[in-house]
């Protein structure tokens, strides 16, 4: 489902990849049977190419990934995490429009 500038993070790498970043992190939590995360996948995918350089945009399967799912509290995907070293700086539950996706981005730079 994701794009080839959004990196697919698991249980094994999220600290490493998320936690660990230089830069801010966007993770879209999300399902493969999911169909709104489907729907958001190319806003993310496109956001990812945007900001390059600025933002690191990642997603993780909550069904291959339950443990960091359930760190963070999601209760329903897709759900958008914005992570600015190490700590949660935003949220955003939902399909949302690529306009709020990039709020939350910016929110965090």
């Amino acid at each position: 489902m994701a794009g080839d500038k959004v990196i697919p993070v698991n249980d094994l790498n999220f600290e490493d990849e998320v936690l660990k970043s230089d830069v801010p992190v966007l993770i879209d939590f999300s399902a493969t049977w999911c169909q709104p995360c489907r729907a958001i996948a190319p806003l993310v995918d496109q956001l990812a190419g945007e900001y390059e350089g600025q933002v690191k945009v990642t997603t993780v399967d909550i069904d291959e990934s339950p443990a960091t799912a359930q760190k963070y509290g999601i209760r329903g995907v897709p759900t958008l995490v914005m992570v600015k070293a190490g700590q949660v700086v935003g949220q955003q539950v939902g399909a949302v429009p690529k306009t709020k996706i990039a709020a939350l981005i910016t929110s965090a730079l």
